[in-house]
C-alpha cells in the first residue's frame, strides 16, 4: 500500500510538472499572466487548509500556496508593484492571484478612475510578480469567493480599510487567520499622482496644447485657450531674451579675454622692440660700429691731400732736388713725348696702392 501511494504521488508530480512549466514563474516572466476562469480554480490537487507556519516552512512544488491580493490599481505605479512583490515573496512557493475591481464598483465605492477597467486589467497582467488576474473582483471577500478560487491567504497593508459601511473590509479575513500584512510604500499613491496633476493643471494643459491636443480634447474654453497660448508666447520671448543675454555675456567675456591677450602680447613685443632698438642704435650698438668701419673704408679709398701752406707730409719721402737737376728735369720732360693713357692708369693704380699700404 505504501508503495502504491508513493507511486500515485510520483505520477501526480509527473503530471503536474508540465503544467508548472507552462504556468509557473517562467511564464510570469515571459508572457502576460493568465486571466482566472469564471468558474474558479479547476485544479484536481487537493487543497488542504494551510496555516501560516506550514506555508512559511514550504510546500511541495505541485502544491503552491495560493495568495490573493486585490485593489483598484489605477495609474499602476511602483507602490503597487512593491506590494505585489511582497505578496509574491511571503512564502517560498507562492501562486499570486490579483483581483481587480470593475469600473462600476470603483465609481460606486471609491470614485472616478483615470484608467478604464480593461486598461487596469492589462496593466496587472504585465507585472512580473502576478501569476493570475481575476477580473471584476468583489469589493468584499466572501467565503464562497475564497473557496471558488481556492485561496489560502489574503495580503494587504495592515491599516484598517474603511469602506462599504464597514470599519475594516478585511476584518473577517484577519479573524480567520488568513490575513498576511504587507508594508505600504510611503510617498507615492494614485491620489498623490492625481494631486500633482491638479496642482499643476495649467502647466499640463499648456504642455498638451503644445503637443497638438485641441482645446476641445482638453475641455478648455475659448478664453482659457487664448490665455494659455499667450502665456506660451510670453515664455518663448523670455527664453529668447535669456538666451540672447547669455550669448552676449559670453561674447563680452571672450572679447575681454582676447583684449587682455592682445595687450600682453603688445607689451611683450614693445619690450622686445625697445631692446632691439637700443642694441642697434645705442652708444655701443652695431650702428656705430658700422659707421666707424664704413668711415675707415672711405678714408682708405679717398686720395690723401695735405692742407695748403703746411709743410709736406706726404707718406713718401722725396729727395730735395737741386736747381740744376730741376732744370734738367724740365728740359727732359719737355723733350720727352706725352705719356699714353695706359701709363697714366698704371701710375694712378700705383699711387692708390702706396696710399693703402700707408694706411695699414
Amino acid at each position: 500500500m505504501a508503495g502504491k501511494r508513493r507511486g500515485r504521488g510520483s505520477n501526480v508530480q509527473q503530471q503536474q510538472a508540465p503544467q508548472n512549466q507552462r504556468g509557473g514563474p517562467r511564464r510570469a516572466l515571459r508572457e502576460p499572466a493568465a486571466f482566472a476562469k469564471s468558474t474558479g480554480c479547476d485544479s484536481e490537487i487537493p487543497q488542504d487548509k494551510l496555516t501560516i507556519a506550514q506555508a512559511r516552512r514550504g510546500t511541495p512544488a505541485h502544491r503552491p500556496v495560493r495568495v490573493y491580493a486585490d485593489g483598484i490599481f489605477d495609474l499602476f505605479h511602483s507602490g503597487h508593484a512593491r506590494a505585489l512583490m511582497q505578496a509574491k515573496n511571503v512564502f517560498p512557493n507562492t501562486h499570486l492571484i490579483v483581483g481587480v475591481c470593475s469600473d462600476e464598483l470603483t465609481h460606486k465605492f471609491k470614485g472616478y478612475t483615470v484608467m478604464t477597467e480593461d486598461e487596469r486589467y492589462d496593466a496587472l497582467r504585465h507585472c512580473r510578480y502576478v501569476d493570475e488576474v481575476v477580473r471584476d473582483a468583489p469589493w468584499t471577500l466572501s467565503t464562497e469567493f475564497l473557496q471558488k478560487h481556492k485561496i489560502d491567504f489574503v495580503t494587504h497593508d495592515d491599516i484598517p480599510y474603511t469602506s462599504a459601511g464597514s470599519e475594516d473590509v478585511y476584518k473577517h479575513i484577519k479573524e480567520a487567520g488568513m490575513f498576511v500584512a504587507t508594508q505600504r510604500t510611503e510617498g507615492i499613491s494614485t491620489s498623490d499622482l492625481i494631486t500633482r496633476i491638479v496642482r499643476d493643471y495649467d502647466i499640463y494643459v499648456r504642455r498638451n496644447l503644445q503637443r497638438g491636443y485641441s482645446a476641445r480634447d482638453l475641455n478648455v474654453g475659448f478664453i482659457n485657450e487664448k490665455k494659455y497660448r499667450l502665456q506660451d508666447q510670453v515664455d518663448k520671448m523670455k527664453e529668447t531674451v535669456r538666451t540672447v543675454e547669455e550669448k552676449s555675456k559670453h561674447f563680452v567675456y571672450r572679447v575681454e579675454e582676447k583684449s587682455q591677450d592682445l595687450i600682453h602680447k603688445w607689451e611683450e613685443k614693445s619690450r622686445e622692440f625697445i631692446s632691439n632698438f637700443l642694441e642697434l642704435f645705442g652708444p655701443d650698438g652695431a650702428w656705430h660700429v658700422i659707421q666707424e668701419r664704413s668711415g675707415r673704408m672711405l678714408q682708405a679709398l679717398s686720395p690723401y691731400s695735405s692742407p695748403r701752406g703746411s709743410p709736406s707730409s706726404s707718406p713718401t719721402r722725396r729727395r730735395s732736388v737741386s736747381p740744376d737737376s730741376s732744370s734738367a728735369f724740365a728740359s727732359s720732360s719737355s723733350l720727352s713725348p706725352p705719356s699714353s693713357p695706359s701709363s697714366s692708369k698704371k701710375a694712378t693704380r700705383s699711387s692708390l696702392k702706396d696710399a693703402s699700404t700707408y694706411v695699414q
